[in-house]
């Protein structure tokens, strides 16, 4: 995740199973979002028996089918992070230790700021978006996996597995409407950070000196100029 010193050939930074995780996860997390704000306010129920429609029966089960997608890519994507290169291993384990990465997150800061005339190389993810990703999204991933499965729980009944797992969320909280409300908080927690995340990809892919939306997609990082 260092600065690239020089560059003369692109950088394969991203394997395929990382790809394949971003793009199912990106996926799992907009349905979760939909159908979780649809959840928290029901659509208008339909006149005629209730037998008769389940639209929000349908919308319930896709949520539940997102969120174990989500906490499977989730398992799966640690799990490459350990057996997978360099770059895998960024989004759980920010760089804190070193000087170089608290000076290089400064100067990011700058950068997005329009503070200084450009931005630096990084091969992997530069050290705002590392710290970014990682509290936002790995803590923030994590927090809605847990509670998730908790009010998952209640819905299996005691001594369901999810209740066996999960179940000391809910007393831990308080209630089991404290729950839900911390849950809906974190949605749009996750909703804020993917709204900043696109327009950073977007603006970095333009603005930085190496490539970054494609990159995701074909997993190099090609990069614009051989200075250092």
């Amino acid at each position: 995740m260092s600065a690239i010193d020089s560059v003369q050939n692109p950088v394969y930074v991203y394997e395929r199973p990382v790809r394949l995780w971003h793009w199912v996860n990106a996926l799992a997390l907009v349905v979760l979002a939909v159908t979780g704000y649809l959840i928290a306010s029901p659509l208008v129920v339909s006149d005629g028996e209730a037998s008769e429609h389940y639209l929000m029966g349908y919308v319930r089960f896709t949520h539940f089918a997102a969120g174990y997608l989500l906490a499977v890519g989730f398992i799966g994507r640690a799990y490459w992070a350990l057996v997978g290169n360099e770059y895998a291993r960024e989004l759980f384990v920010p760089a804190i230790h070193r000087a170089d990465w608290w000076e290089g997150l400064w100067h990011e800061i700058k950068w997005y700021l329009f503070l200084v005339p450009e931005p630096r190389k990084h091969a992997g993810h530069n050290p705002l978006a590392n710290l970014a990703m990682f509290l936002f999204y790995v803590l923030g991933a994590l927090f809605m996996i847990v509670t998730g499965f908790a009010l998952y729980g209640e819905g299996l009944g005691q001594g369901s597995w999810a209740s066996r797992w999960f179940g000391w969320v809910i007393p831990l909280f308080g209630e089991s409407q404290d729950v839900h409300t911390w849950h809906h908080v974190g949605m749009w927690y996750l909703v804020v950070f993917t709204v900043i995340h696109v327009y950073i990809v977007i603006r970095e892919h333009r603005m930085s000196r190496q490539t970054v939306a494609t990159t995701m997609i074909d997993g190099w990082r090609h990069f614009r100029d051989d200075r250092p």
